[in-house]
């Protein structure tokens, strides 16, 4: 497996050897995304169809934004599960200038994790870039509803995300990880998450890590839906978007 990291969590490996439950609820959660990912996909064509043609009429360059980012995937390694750390390429709509400088994010998340970044007053208090000349101006309307994620439905259907899980960040933040920050890898990255639902872009770093591992810890099929449901008001009320 070159250019992989090998993450090994003990407990999880534990539990997935030692209860049969656990296989049953990764098949079961898989169901889950490609059933609703497929349907979703169906449902909002029409609305797809209409960003994409916005896109195009908004400004030069490609309709959707791929960029590598950083997840994991259960593996077998003999009796045991682990989680294969490793990069894919995710899908956005594309909600900024073609060929953006990413150096300015780059800065900014290294600030975010190593506890340098302060919330933006003027965002209502959130962790976030505010006022960035390179998003578009139906980026910054995409943005407000998370609807430039939309195009990640794919990434749940090709079986690198799921709908519900730690959010995938790009390597330059994970090379900023400290000790224990990678357990929050241990998860099939998810579109939606305990972080989008309960502190999207709110609270600081070490909360984030907070709440990622304690999805893991209580991740079921009830919890997934739990938070597809909660997803539902968070985009409504715009808190935490850009």
């Amino acid at each position: 497996m070159a250019g992989q990291q090998t993450w090994q969590w003990p407990s999880r490996i534990a539990l997935v050897a030692e209860h049969t439950e656990d296989n049953l609820f990764f098949a079961g959660k898989r169901c889950l995304d490609v059933i609703l990912a497929g349907l979703l996909l169906i449902l909002l064509l029409p609305l797809i169809l209409l960003i994409a043609v916005l896109i195009k009429l908004d400004s030069p360059g490609p309709v959707l934004f791929a960029q590598e980012r950083v997840g994991a995937k259960r593996q077998w390694l003999g009796r045991q599960a682990i989680w294969i750390i490793r990069n894919f390429t995710m899908y956005k709509f594309r909600s900024m200038v073609q060929n953006a400088d990413p150096s300015v994010h780059e800065a900014y998340i290294r600030d975010f994790v190593e506890g340098r970044a302060r919330p933006a007053s003027e965002n209502g208090g959130n962790f976030k870039l505010t006022n960035d000349p390179r998003v578009t101006r139906i980026g910054h309307f995409l943005r407000k509803f998370s609807l430039d994620e939309l195009p990640q439905l794919l990434n749940v259907l090709k079986g690198n995300m799921s709908l519900v899980g730690p959010r995938p960040v790009p390597p330059y933040e994970v090379a900023c990880y400290g000790d224990g920050d990678h357990k929050r890898l241990a998860a099939l990255p998810g579109i939606t998450g305990y972080w989008q639902v309960k502190g999207r872009c709110q609270v600081a770093f070490e909360e984030m890590i907070r709440m990622d591992l304690e999805y893991i810890r209580k991740a079921s099929l009830w919890l997934d839906l739990k938070i597809l449901f909660l997803t539902i008001p968070a985009v409504l009320s715009r808190r935490g978007a850009e």
